[in-house]
């Protein structure tokens, strides 16, 4: 067994999307889950498919497309805006795509008219946060362009917020959602079947006492995978944090100063380090480095401390001397989350306990 791994539990996975599915539910609330941060791993598609979500949502079409492959029959959502290089593979695959351009809404449409189909995009309006999005007084114009191009079919309007400035999900924008909906279909006589109000970040205004409006629908990726909500990082109740577990290898523990000797520049990372004299300590290497995982996003178990990372080596203190094999169990945030999975040293194993077809069963 490789080392350096992911260890993923389905199960937990599971639990998680079927809770929130539920909660949802109650509010009037549909969830998207979100496959980016796993890369489009089938298996993860299918469990958190049969846990209730009604659509599946990634950012690259290659991830679509491999769960596509693999047998995934859902609704999928593109959730960045197509590139233009991209566009008949988006069509093709039958997926709903998520706009902020006219220029490649007219590309879409031609890549549909050639392939003989329909498809289906949502427009995306910018409430604050500052990434993507059309800004509102733009959006009528995007519509009517949409309403022109017979090969496309307006299917819904989104909102995303936190991901750039950490904008928060409000009663307040969450209304203007609302009303920019009712404006849209008033102006243009259209009903709009999907209105995607953001993702886990807007789960303390979902899971509120406050009208949800027009808002039918969330796009969840942390929630689902870690049990936490991104503004705050804080665990949702009831939820499983642990589901994902990143195990690195001892390759060096030895007693050593905790003060660098000699003059000093930058670190090969272009970072100024000011080190305190703690005396001695165990200084312990594993074979993990900023290459595999983001070190400052991992959640160290007692009596551990993460000192420092280099691209391939991870420093850490411990309470004693480790041998050279000896394993330590960190569990990720999204961002060291979303890099082990991207990254080809890292082993990952899914297991799940109740298909006989998946335990312990590997990934590239």
């Amino acid at each position: 067994m490789n080392g350096l791994r992911l260890e993923v539990d389905l199960d937990k996975v599971g639990d998680n999307t079927a809770q929130l599915v539920t909660r949802a539910r109650q509010r009037g609330l549909s969830i998207t889950a979100t496959t980016k941060a796993m890369l489009g791993a089938p298996e993860l598609a299918h469990v958190i498919s049969a846990a209730g979500a009604v659509s599946l949502g990634d950012s690259r079409i290659e991830n679509v497309e491999r769960m596509i492959d693999a047998g995934i029959d859902h609704p999928m959502l593109l959730l960045r805006s197509p590139m233009p290089s991209q566009v008949d593979r988006v069509v093709r695959a039958g997926v709903t795509s998520l706009n902020t351009e006219t220029q490649v809404l007219t590309a879409l449409a031609a890549a549909a008219r050639a392939q003989g189909r329909i498809h289906d995009v949502i427009l995306m309006v910018e409430l604050g946060d500052l990434r993507e999005g059309l800004m509102p007084e733009q959006l009528d114009q995007a519509v009517s362009h949409v309403l022109g191009l017979p090969t496309l079919r307006l299917h819904g309007i989104g909102a995303n917020l936190a991901c750039r400035n950490g904008i928060e999900p409000t009663v307040e924008n969450m209304g203007e959602l609302s009303a920019i909906v009712d404006s849209v279909e008033a102006a243009f006589s259209v009903e709009i079947d999907l209105v995607s109000g953001g993702n886990s970040a807007n789960l303390d205004w979902a899971f509120g006492a406050s009208a949800i409006g027009r808002i039918n629908n969330l796009r969840l990726g942390e929630s689902i995978l870690l049990g936490t909500e991104p503004l705050h990082r804080r665990p949702i109740p009831g939820l499983h944090t642990d589901a994902f577990t990143l195990i690195a290898e001892v390759i060096e523990s030895q007693r050593k100063p905790t003060m660098p000797w000699g003059r000093s520049g930058q670190n090969s990372f272009g970072e100024t380090v000011e080190a305190e004299d703690r005396g001695s300590v165990w200084q312990t290497i594993l074979a993990i480095g900023r290459q595999d995982t983001d070190p400052t996003d991992m959640a160290a178990p007692d009596g551990v401390e993460i000192l420092a990372a280099s691209s391939d080596h991870l420093v850490v203190e411990t309470r004693d001397r480790m041998c050279p094999g000896d394993e330590i169990r960190f569990v990720p945030g999204y961002s060291a989350l979303l890099r082990s999975m991207t990254s080809p040293f890292v082993a990952k194993l899914l297991c799940q306990s109740d298909e006989d077809d998946l335990p312990g069963r590997g990934i590239p």
